[in-house]
């Protein structure tokens, strides 16, 4: 959402205005075919005598706003042009392809919206741009200077909000005094940013009372386009993948990434099909014997319904599986079964992270014993294997109860964990559920969803926050960059009134089509 702060009554050193000065309403709007808007003045009084009365701390608060925003405006704009010089070193061939300076183009861009987020999205940029004006009413109060309207505006397709000033009185402030006011929402939209950053630290203290956080995931939703609609179901408790412990959602995002490297890596050594040689189970023969065979067709592997096909492994090679490197490199198998995952993962383990020195005694590598085969599941390249340990949250809770510290450690245990095995993509997996790192301590339902809500909420005010000031540090047309780029040229008194004018626009224009230029880059690299 960009903001638009084209004040009529900014503009101090020019009579041309955006929008026509005159009396209105306590509440009015203006319609025509290019522009919309909303006029409402009754919170004018209010605030001005709110500046007047603390007009002393105010101007100190926004006075560190003047420096923060010219430096932004410096900053922001070199930024910009780096970032444009690498991408035309990159796309003359001239340098490697890398990420964006600073991380500038992960701030605008790093959002992605999905239709049910746009919610968040237009509530978080409401919130923000009534941060924004706030900051211009309460600097403007602070000098004295009367707001005539609080405007909200539809310009073509772009929304934004305004506040006019009084344009004679701007014109009788001292420069210092007109930057605090243009300055002033770019410094309320950082200081947001900080606060929603906090915010967000401090909410497992402020729920801890309510909620246990970190502790594991909770499921919020399974869509039923998820691969994994059928298995796990909402307040389900996840505890683990593939024996790691999950504690967040971003120990969540990370594992699953580890495991996605090491299904590529594996891909990568096997072409054709792998050996998960680090998920093999001991299988007693009897049962091999009754099970299906697998099919093939061609090269690949085909197993009935739901079956996985597993292969046969002999005893592992100690010397060869110390080094890390060749730990994925066994391929030799002996016989091919169609088995089901979810009563394979039962069984004992034989895989390489699970050897002990103790299992290596007297020269055996073997852990199955002489009646059971070492089988693995064979992988197709790019789907990744991976054992989801759950439980349901009421079962959690109750045990979680039992084995409180005023209990005995006696007590009865509950076993309430589950497994079950996803093959496919993990990152599609992952994506595909919601989750939070929050679980209510009482099994209510509705208040489980209250956590997410915040941090969503958090997250996208801080991201919009932080555009919306970065967008108006810029010295572009129509924006908080083109007013501050002007009072700044008045502070230099060796330029004449024509000079001003003449760097003025030339800035704002090689500005505007940088910034330009910048965004649509920024919004190409995101699509693509």
């Amino acid at each position: 959402m960009l903001e638009y702060s084209g004040r009529r009554g900014e503009i101090r050193w020019s009579d041309q205005t955006l929008l026509p000065m005159r009396p209105i309403k306590q509440f009015s709007g203006t319609v025509s075919c290019w522009y919309c808007d909303f006029k409402f003045s009754a919170l004018n009084e209010p605030l001005f005598r709110f500046g007047r009365r603390h007009s002393r701390s105010l101007r100190a608060w926004f006075s560190i706003g003047v420096v923060f925003s010219l430096a932004a405006l410096l900053g922001v704009t070199l930024i910009i042009l780096c970032e444009l010089v690498r991408t035309t070193l990159v796309c003359a061939g001239n340098t490697s392809t890398g990420n964006s300076l600073f991380g500038l183009a992960s701030v605008i861009g790093g959002l992605h919206i999905s239709l049910p987020n746009m919610v968040y999205l237009c509530l978080s940029s409401v919130i923000c741009v009534f941060v924004h004006e706030l900051g211009h009413a309460l600097a403007a109060a602070s000098e004295g200077v009367h707001v005539e309207y609080v405007a909200i505006f539809l310009a073509v397709l772009f929304p934004g909000a305004l506040v006019a000033f009084n344009h004679s009185s701007l014109q009788a402030l001292p420069v210092v005094a007109s930057l605090r006011i243009y300055c002033a929402g770019i410094w309320h939209n950082a200081a947001f940013c900080v606060g929603c950053a906090l915010a967000l630290v401090l909410l497992p203290f402020i729920f801890s009372p309510f909620y246990i956080h970190g502790e594991s995931l909770m499921v919020l939703d399974v869509p039923s386009m998820s691969p994994l609609y059928g298995y796990l179901s909402r307040h389900d408790v996840i505890f683990s993948l593939d024996g790691i412990r999950i504690h967040t959602t971003e120990e969540w995002k990370q594992t699953i990434t580890m495991l996605t490297e090491q299904t590529y890596s594996l891909s990568s050594d096997q072409p054709s099909v792998n050996l998960n040689v680090e998920n093999g189970y001991c299988i007693h023969q009897s049962l091999t014997k009754e099970i299906a065979q697998v099919q093939f067709k061609g090269n690949q592997t085909y197993c009935p319904n739901e079956l996985i096909a597993f292969a046969s492994m002999t005893c592992l090679d100690v010397e060869k599986y110390t080094n890390n490197a060749n730990r994925n490199n066994h391929q030799r198998r002996e016989n091919i079964h169609c088995l089901d995952a979810k009563d394979v993962i039962k069984l004992k383990k034989c895989a390489y992270p699970n050897f002990k020195e103790q299992d290596l005694t007297n020269g055996s590598s073997c852990l199955c014993s002489e009646v059971e085969s070492c089988l693995a599941p064979m992988q197709l390249p790019g789907l990744g294997w991976v054992e989801i340990t759950y439980s349901s949250l009421e079962c959690h809770s109750r045990r979680r109860s039992l084995f409180s510290p005023e209990k005995h450690s006696s007590s009865e245990q509950i076993s309430c964990l589950q497994t079950f095995v996803y093959v496919g993509d993990l990152i599609t997996m992952a994506n595909s559920i919601h989750l939070t790192s929050y679980q209510p301590r009482w099994t209510i339902y509705f208040m489980a969803y209250l956590p997410n809500l915040l941090e969503k909420l958090f997250t996208y005010a801080f991201h919009v926050s932080m555009v919306l000031a970065l967008l108006n540090s810029l010295p572009v047309f129509f924006l908080d960059g083109e007013y501050i780029l002007e009072a700044t040229l008045h502070c230099f008194g060796s330029l004449n009134s024509r000079m001003r004018q003449s760097v003025r626009r030339c800035c704002l224009l090689v500005g505007t089509s940088f910034s330009a230029c910048f965004i649509l880059q920024t919004i190409f690299v995101s699509v693509s």
